[in-house]
């Protein structure tokens, strides 16, 4: 048994609903392991209990596991914004949250997370974002969704220990590993937000804003 077998037999269970979508995509997607999973998963509908959110925004939503994860454990009358720029599924996407049972509440946007968050207006505000799109891009996603991001708000950052290239330069040459690194080394310098990484799968950092 393995250590993370252990930790799946001594959680809450995975939904059904959500071992079907986990199997479909390493089934019919490539880098299937952007999915969340059982254990990421249950973490993401921990915190969204606990932060009890009334506007959630995703940047990037690939199969929508961590979608459903979010509209899981949001309380009623909130609302989850959704961001995918691949627009090859978003039919599937659409259907997927139709059958959920907060289908009502998700809105899924085909496009650039950059654009998105530029069009939105000002005055939009959300009480938790989860970061998950272009690793090149964290930086500039960050700096984007900060203004729109409400007092005592939460950033969740997902892969940002990158398969621990991170604690070694000479491994952090490529575009998505250098952008990894600089946002680190951007959320550790900024005294706007309290912030820690657990060390999950590939990294999860949880930043509040002050």
């Amino acid at each position: 048994m393995t250590l993370e077998e252990y930790i799946q037999d001594h959680i809450d269970a995975e939904p059904e609903a959500l071992y079907r979508l986990y199997r479909h995509t390493h089934l019919t997607r490539l880098y299937p392991r952007m999915c969340s999973g059982h254990i990421q998963g249950r973490i993401l509908v921990m915190l969204t209990r606990m932060i009890r959110p009334r506007r959630i925004l995703e940047l990037g939503t690939f199969t929508g596991y961590s979608t459903l994860c979010f509209a899981e454990g949001m309380p009623e009358g909130a609302t989850i914004d959704t961001v995918e720029i691949d627009e090859e599924f978003s039919e599937e996407l659409r259907e997927l949250f139709d059958d959920s049972p907060r289908g009502a509440d998700i809105r899924l946007h085909i496009g650039d997370a950059s654009q998105i968050l530029r069009d939105m207006p000002a005055e939009e505000q959300y009480d938790l974002v989860f970061i998950d799109a272009n690793k090149r891009r964290y930086s500039e996603y960050y700096e984007l969704v900060m203004p729109r991001l409400a007092k005592g708000g939460y950033i969740l950052a997902d892969n940002t220990l990158w398969d621990d290239k991170v604690i070694d330069p000479e491994t952090c040459r490529d575009p998505q590993s250098r952008g990894i690194m600089d946002f680190n080394d951007l959320v550790a310098a900024d005294k706007r937000v309290e912030k820690v990484i657990l060390p999950i799968r590939d990294g999860l950092t949880i930043i509040r804003k002050k």
